[in-house]
């Protein structure tokens, strides 16, 4: 390389020269809620990726149902290869944006460390279990672990993320009125609602809850089956499959970027404090691509997500949860230190929560036969 083309060695200068102006700059973060001295060589966005990365939290979700619990196979996605491939999407969106992929890449790991085992099943199953001491939800679930529950360094509780990490989770919980999210957390959303709809959609079709044909009859899974036919002809079921899906990343991530850029300009975004004063999501699809992405949402949750026979395996993981809470808030002696001593100022229901909320799938099960016997 000429010294004219050789890239800056350091993060606040690599920054400078490659993100837009309307893109957080880790330069510019308020901190942390506990002082520490600045990295040598990381930015605080890359310590914070790699505070995630090897916190307990997110190890778990390897073993963690996403969405389809009880189903045995290697095939269907965990929590931990939906956040992966979340994560694949974001960044795409992040560099076609000029966005942080830093602090990007940490939202998109750190989003679903909230999440408990057992899916949707053991979210719905601890809220209703917690619903006189706030519910559970697991975005708010997420920064409970990142604020407290997590405890890997001295000196204070959870990872002691910025403060753009933290706002960012919180503002999944509960948006601040009047202010939209960064950027950095838009396309987070984003590639979340991307990667859930396509791979559940897959993984139903792998599972047969759903046949291809039913899929390939909604609007946007047929404008992209449309496009894959013309470019590649007839394909076998299999092979029009995974080219129909990866079409749907694909058509979708592509609207996202010209929406969003138009959005941009016309806006005349300029700055982050103009991104948060703007109100309404740049982030968004084009109307057509949002209705075909509701069509097909309507499509899971009835054909999918609430099908009887998903249903029918979620009724006894359920009540394994229930028993095993039960049996928590009866012994508490039996719960770890930590949670223990945390009852006394959390309750000691939010605490049985908050430790069932971290079990995976088969530590779940596994505790609930050595606690209350097989069932």
């Amino acid at each position: 390389m000429t010294p004219s083309t050789t890239p800056p060695s350091d993060w606040q200068a690599r920054e400078a020269l490659i993100l837009a102006p309307w893109a957080m700059h880790a330069a510019d973060s308020v901190g942390r809620i506990h002082e520490e001295p600045p990295h040598p060589f990381r930015s605080p966005y890359q310590r914070d990726r790699d505070r995630v990365v090897h916190s307990a939290a997110f190890r778990r979700l390897a073993h963690k149902t996403q969405v389809f619990t009880g189903y045995h196979g290697d095939y269907h996605r965990s929590r931990l290869t939906h956040t992966l491939e979340v994560t694949g999407i974001a960044r795409t969106l992040a560099r076609g944006l000029a966005l942080n992929e830093d602090l990007v890449e940490t939202l998109a790991l750190a989003h679903d460390i909230g999440h408990p085992p057992l899916g949707h099943a053991g979210e719905d199953t601890l809220d209703l279990l917690l619903a006189d001491c706030g519910g559970f939800n697991h975005n708010a679930q997420a920064l409970r672990i990142m604020e407290l529950l997590e405890a890997r360094y001295p000196g204070f509780p959870g990872l002691n993320l910025s403060r753009e990490i933290l706002d960012a989770q919180a503002a999944r919980v509960a948006r601040p009125a009047g202010q939209a999210p960064l950027l950095e957390a838009q396309v987070v959303d984003a590639a979340d609602s991307i990667a859930y709809d396509t791979h559940d959609a897959d993984d139903a079709v792998e599972l047969g809850l759903v046949q291809l044909d039913e899929l390939l009859a909604l609007p946007l899974v047929a404008a992209a089956a449309a496009t894959v036919r013309d470019r590649l002809g007839s394909l076998p079921p299999v092979e029009l499959r995974r080219a129909v899906l990866h079409e749907l990343i694909e058509s979708q991530v592509a609207d996202l970027l010209a929406r969003t850029r138009a959005g941009l300009e016309a806006g005349r975004i300029d700055t982050v404090a103009a991104v948060r004063s703007h109100g309404a999501r740049l982030v968004t699809h084009a109307p057509a691509v949002s209705a075909g992405k509701r069509d097909l949402e309507r499509f899971l949750f009835e054909h999918v997500y609430r099908s009887e026979r998903v249903m029918a395996v979620r009724r006894p993981a359920q009540r394994r949860l229930e028993e095993l809470f039960a049996w928590y808030a009866a012994h508490p002696e039996h719960l770890p230190p930590g949670y223990r001593d945390r009852a006394t100022d959390h309750g000691l229901a939010r605490s049985v929560g908050d430790y069932i909320a971290g079990m995976t799938d088969r530590f779940l099960e596994r505790d609930h036969d050595a606690r209350c016997g097989r069932g």
